[in-house]
């Protein structure tokens, strides 16, 4: 049978591997790969990424060059721009992004266009997983009938899944092989090829019933983080206008051994999943004449908090007498969380864009990030700003944004003529400091 021959290349690790988008998601699974024994086939639109990686480079900050010369090297993978190689591969992992329009709405674009460019290189006995974000349907209203097209039987020619990334990209206490991996099949015999095909590579593989359930699962587990960050910002606001401090608050209830769960405030949501994965289910909902309202009022209070540390700042310029017009601010830190050059949703951007509407002249200082790159929506010809005592100084007021653990925060705080605090930095008060 031909699910029985390709369930023993995984289990013989003689099946060729092809992942599909050698990014944040894609790159990792292609080490991981490659480090148990597989041949793995990396293919990728961008040519830069592609002549990078076959030079044994890596332009992600956490996974290091050696890590993928290695593979290079002593593993024999590969990178490409031409899908045709795709026939090569027993296995097809599409790693892609699935961002929102300006509507809000889902954009599969990226899905899409990468299957319909697979298509015509299917063969009999392959299997494609689908690892991106998307909502509950996604495998089977968008790339069943595209792979079927082909004239080949799913399930029976070749095989359909739906396993969800899990990366969370610079958090050393989790990596690839140890987080476990949900997997959904089309069919019966899809799943157990699916499970097949990551059981070498992964830990633990938890099987779901359907591609449908391990869509749900996968935006359940980001609208839960979504929600709650929703929850403690507005308790953030509240608090604050009370004179409390809503991270004393937090640290004090987090000592309580059941029922509660800590979640911490800030400028807003980023990275590829928790600002974007809530949209995709309310948009899917209302198919179904539903009105995912308590969702939706999570995403109305994240999506505020950029304006709201504004405010503040406006307010603590306001008692040193100066108008955020024409003022020259810092923002320090624009990846979307500590420690990682990923500026994906960045809330810190957002923050940018609204001082430099608001005619502020802006600059930023980020370790991670040396200089602005191109995003789809978001243009600054700018380059990260070295922090001295002098630079500091020279600003009228320092934003943190990002709370990058390489910032000297005690010189920042002892030099700044203002510091709005959004990320619960400080934990003391000083006269020049604003908590937002």
């Amino acid at each position: 049978m031909i699910k029985d021959q390709l369930m023993d290349k995984f289990q013989t690790k003689t099946a060729v591997i092809g992942i599909i988008g050698l990014g944040y998601v894609g790159l990792p699974l292609v080490l991981r790969y490659a480090e148990v024994g597989f041949k793995v086939l990396g293919i990728d639109i961008d040519p830069s990424k592609v002549h990078a990686l076959n030079a044994g480079k890596s332009y992600i900050r956490h996974i290091s060059s050696s890590a993928i010369t290695h593979a290079v090297t002593q593993c024999g993978f590969e990178a490409t721009t031409d899908f045709s190689q795709a026939t090569k591969a027993d296995a097809l992992i599409i790693c892609v992004p699935t961002p929102l329009n300006k509507y809000r709405e889902p954009d599969l674009a990226f899905v899409t266009n990468t299957t319909d460019a697979l298509v015509p290189y299917l063969r009999s006995g392959q299997v494609l997983s689908l690892e991106s974000t998307t909502y509950p349907g996604t495998t089977e209203e968008e790339l069943l009938p595209r792979i079927e097209s082909s004239g080949l039987k799913v399930g029976k020619d070749v095989f359909l899944v739906y396993s969800p990334e899990r990366e969370d990209p610079g958090n050393p206490d989790f990596v690839t092989r140890t987080i476990p991996k949900v997997c959904g099949g089309h069919t019966p015999d899809c799943l157990e090829v699916g499970i097949a095909l990551y059981s070498p590579a992964i830990d633990q593989v938890v099987p779901v019933s359907s591609t449908r359930a391990a869509e749900m699962t996968k935006l359940l587990e980001n609208i839960h983080r979504a929600v709650n960050i929703g929850l403690v910002n507005e308790m953030k606001i509240v608090a604050d206008s009370m004179g409390v401090d809503i991270h004393e608050v937090i640290q004090a209830a987090a000592t309580k051994p059941f029922g509660f769960t800590p979640y911490y405030p800030g400028p807003g949501l980023g990275g590829h999943c928790i600002p974007i994965d809530p949209f995709y289910l309310t948009w899917k909902a209302r198919e179904y004449g539903l009105n995912t309202r308590f969702i939706e009022l999570a995403g109305e209070v994240n999506t505020a908090m950029p304006q709201w540390v504004v405010g503040k700042l406006v307010d603590g310029l306001n008692r040193q007498q100066k108008a955020l017009n024409g003022s020259h601010i810092l923002v320090l830190g624009i990846a979307y969380k500590p420690n990682v050059d990923d500026m994906r949703e960045s809330p810190s951007v957002e923050i940018m864009e609204l001082l430099r509407a608001k005619g502020a002249v802006v600059a930023y200082s980020d370790p991670y990030v040396p200089v602005f790159p191109k995003m789809r929506e978001h243009h600054f010809d700018l380059a990260s700003t070295a922090l001295s005592d002098e630079v500091i100084r020279s600003y009228d007021a320092v934003v943190i944004a990002t709370n990058h653990q390489d910032f000297d925060y005690a010189m920042i705080l002892q030099h700044a003529s203002l510091v709005v605090d959004s990320r619960g930095v400080y934990r003391q008060d000083a006269p020049n400091l604003v908590k937002a």
